[in-house]
Formats: C-alpha cells, sequence, structure tokens
C-alpha cells in the first residue's frame, strides 16, 4: 500500500521545477491528492497537466493573506481536511552588509518567514489531527556564506518556528519538522547566480560537497514524503538534512 493513500496534502511553491515541483509528483505516487499553489499560473498549469488528475493548481501568493485563504477554502471544499503541509515556497538574494537594502530585507523575510508562517497558521482549522507539517528550512542556516546572510537568518529563522510550533501542536497529534536541504540543483540555482555564472556556480558547489555532486530535487522528495508518513512518526521538532554531508562531514 502507498504509504499516503487517501491523504490530502498542499505543497506551496509546488508549480516550478524544483524541489516544490518534485515533492508533489512524489506525494502524488505515494497516494495524497496534492494541491499546489504558485505565483507562475502557467507553471501551475503545466504541472497539472505532467503529474496528472492526482494534483489540482490553485494559483496564489503566500504573502497575499487572501490568496491563502482561497487555497485553504478550495481544499475545506473538499471535505476531507489537510494531512500533509509542505512549507516550501521561498526566495534567495545574494546581499552583503554594504550593500544590502530594506527592500531586499522586506523582500526576503516576507516570503521566508512571514509567508511560512501565516501559511501554517491559515492551515490550522483545516489540519486533521494526526498531520505532518513539514518546514523547508537550509543547510544556510548553519553557515556564515557572504553576501547569503539575510537568507540564512531567514531559514534559522524558520528553524526555530519548526520547534516552537511542534511544541504548541504536538496536542493535536500534529507533527512539525523541518528538512535542509544543501545545494540542490534546480532552475533556482541559475536564476539566482545568472545564467553566465550558473555553470561554474555549480561546479564549485559540487566540489565542496562530501559526496561530490549537487542534490536533486527527488532526493529531497523523497526526503519529504518519509516526514509526510508515518515512517517517521517518532519525529518532532527534527530537522532533516538532506544535503550530501555538506553540513556533516
Amino acid at each position: 500500500m502507498r504509504r499516503l493513500e487517501g491523504k490530502t496534502a498542499v505543497v506551496t511553491g509546488g508549480g516550478t521545477r524544483g524541489i516544490g515541483r518534485a515533492t508533489a509528483d512524489r506525494l502524488v505516487a505515494e497516494g495524497a491528492h496534492v494541491f499546489i499553489t504558485g505565483r507562475r499560473e502557467a507553471e501551475l498549469d503545466e504541472a497539472v497537466r505532467a503529474i496528472g488528475p492526482g494534483v489540482t493548481a490553485v494559483p496564489g501568493d503566500i504573502t497575499n493573506p487572501d490568496d491563502l485563504d482561497r487555497l485553504y477554502e478550495t481544499i475545506a471544499a473538499r471535505g476531507q481536511g489537510l494531512d500533509v503541509l509542505f512549507a516550501n515556497a521561498a526566495t534567495a538574494s545574494f546581499a552583503t552588509i554594504e550593500t544590502i537594502t530594506e527592500q531586499d530585507i522586506d523582500q526576503i523575510f516576507g516570503v521566508n518567514v512571514k509567508g511560512t508562517v501565516f501559511t501554517v497558521q491559515k492551515a490550522l482549522p483545516i489540519l486533521n489531527d494526526g498531520a505532518s507539517v513539514i518546514i523547508n528550512a537550509s543547510t544556510a542556516a548553519d553557515r556564515g556564506t557572504a553576501g547569503f546572510g539575510a537568507y540564512a537568518a531567514s531559514k534559522a529563522a524558520l528553524r526555530t518556528f519548526t520547534r516552537a510550533w511542534a511544541n504548541e501542536l504536538r496536542p493535536r497529534g500534529i507533527r512539525v519538522n523541518a528538512i535542509s536541504p544543501g545545494p540542490i540543483d534546480t532552475s533556482g540555482i541559475t536564476e539566482l547566480v545568472g545564467e553566465e555564472n550558473a555553470v561554474a556556480f555549480k561546479a564549485n558547489e559540487a566540489a565542496r560537497i562530501a559526496i561530490g555532486r549537487m542534490g536533486r530535487t527527488d532526493e529531497v522528495a523523497a526526503a519529504v514524503a518519509f516526514l509526510a508518513s508515518a515512517d517517521s512518526s517518532f519525529m518532532l521538532g527534527a530537522n532533516l538534512y538532506v544535503d550530501g554531508g555538506e553540513n556533516q562531514i
């Protein structure tokens, strides 16, 4: 039997070809009906075509409370509540302490922290008892990479929220855990560093990872599926690293 048979899941940022898309694909394969949301409607539509009837797209921006309300109203109308929430949507940019602007801070913390907080809060009325909430953190939170401080700080905040929410929601049997991917080979890397720098950047990343390569999106998706399932039933407030040993050895 598939591990998530009959379950209902949400993946934010699920329309892109990155971790969110791979996770939506994996959760459907595990038997869940998956709702995906994101700002790029064309990519959401393409994901629905590719994954099939096990996925429903609800376009929206996690920084917009009305969009989150519409997402959860759509799920509530299905009448089965919500069993798995993967808060994945995020943004990143490079800026040093000398160059960072108020706009940079507002954008990164607005999406990564504020957006995630209300993604989880607004889901609470429809989260079934015993549900699994998975927060997408990052190995960046443990590192002091120059120019990446705001992003790292936003992910460190999510790691702290994960612990607090795990305590707050455990009376309902809701398990809250985080996942911390290392460098994953996605189109987002190219968007972050620019097409002209992507090949060299990825080579440098691969060279410093103990396993000798960047990660694949399906490898992160497999770890999310584990945290979503009863196979991780004794995990609460944890942070699961999927980083090829980057921060481990």
